[in-house]
């Protein structure tokens, strides 16, 4: 006798219930058709099929909040219009700011590309937003023209559309909307181009650009925090331990003998250990806009802003420098490091070491692929 398989259906609707292809925990409010994540009091999406209990509270937490069943029909996207998608996203980074969840400068970022984008476009109902409202958006920003910028600004109006789809059944006008792809980061000092900047700097921001070119630390978020407490020295030598706001991890790295030379210079005018090593002259930590405005006086003082390779320079530009170096083998005698290795020393995983650096570097840097077949130039 053969049995008949019932198959397993979903839990009713004003239940948690977890959806495999996510791994997520979602709730479907009675009388409507959408799922929206479960997340805990931070925040954060409930993942995981053992945390149904968590689940489970996360729900109630709703349910108590008053915001369990709401009166949506199903053209909802007609009640909304693009600045309440904004306003609403806004908010979220705002609380997840406040709580230290993601990355200040990220965070900004949001909060200033969903503003201009409601003063371009906030009366617009959603359900009449198009792709081609976005990228004329775009195109109306003379500053945004490189593939990174307009990637930021792209994820940031995605991510609202989403939470919105999330939080309030809101559909996304905008899925058609494709991001540029991302570019190889290509553009690095020479030896002499990276002499002519200490000569028209003064010295504070000439050991900062030394320091960021010689170690490949993310100039504001990582290198202007370094303090004497993260300096660590060994037998071997000096070792600097990082925490990154970006990466969210903390990384002991070592450093060369003559930045390890300047920095125990730095470090006898810090008077305690949680002062930074890297300073302006005003005795302050360097700030992302006070790097940004003297790198572009730099570039004008040089002459780069009228070249089309050197006008792509930025401070950023020295932590390109060191990964084109480590490949290349440009303080170790030709003998470049693996992909890996510099993921490690950089702060990033394998991948994105490889898609920012690899990709292109074999065609851009050919010596040492001839000297590891044995091939002399």
């Amino acid at each position: 006798m053969t049995l008949l398989t019932i198959p397993k259906r979903r839990r009713k609707r004003g239940a948690a219930w977890h959806w495999k292809q996510t791994d997520t925990w979602y709730y479907t409010a009675p009388g409507t058709k959408r799922r929206v994540a479960l997340r805990d009091d931070r925040g954060r999406r409930i993942r995981g099929a053992q945390n149904r209990h968590e689940a489970d509270l996360a729900l109630a937490r709703i349910k108590a909040a008053g915001n369990w069943r709401t009166d949506v029909d199903e053209n909802v996207n007609a009640e909304w219009i693009v600045g309440r998608v904004c306003s609403d996203y806004v908010e979220f980074t705002r609380a997840r700011l406040r709580q230290e969840m993601v990355n200040v400068e990220y965070g900004q970022g949001i909060i200033r590309h969903l503003n201009e984008l409601a003063a371009y476009c906030g009366r617009m109902p959603v359900r009449e937003l198009r792709p081609g409202h976005i990228q004329r958006w775009i195109e109306s920003h003379e500053s945004w023209r490189s593939s990174a910028t307009q990637r930021n600004v792209i994820a940031s109006v995605q991510a609202a559309f989403n939470h919105a789809r999330e939080t309030h059944g809101i559909a996304n006008p905008l899925k058609a909307l494709k991001k540029p792809s991302a570019q190889p980061r290509l553009s690095s000092f020479t030896a002499d181009d990276e002499q002519r900047l200490y000569e028209v700097t003064d010295k504070p921001f000439g050991d900062f650009l030394f320091a960021a070119i010689h170690t490949g630390l993310r100039p504001f978020c990582e290198l202007a925090k370094l303090c004497p407490a993260d300096i660590v020295e060994t037998e071997r030598g000096m070792m600097w331990r990082v925490d990154s706001s970006k990466a969210k991890k903390r990384r002991t790295i070592p450093v060369r003998a003559e930045v390890a030379e300047r920095v125990g210079q730095l470090m006898q005018t810090c008077a305690s250990p949680q002062d930074a090593i890297f300073r302006n002259p005003q005795g302050n930590p360097w700030k992302k806009v006070t790097g940004v405005a003297r790198f572009r006086k730099i570039r004008i003082a040089l002459g780069w802003d009228r070249d089309p390779r050197s006008s792509r320079y930025t401070t950023y530009t020295c932590r390109h420098t060191f990964a084109h170096r480590m490949l290349a083998g440009y303080w170790n005698q030709g003998q470049g490091c693996s992909i890996e290795t510099l993921a490690e020393l950089m702060g990033d995983t394998p991948k994105v070491a490889f898609d920012h650096y690899g990709k292109e570097w074999g065609q851009q840097f050919q010596d040492p692929l001839w000297a590891a077949i044995g091939v002399q130039s």
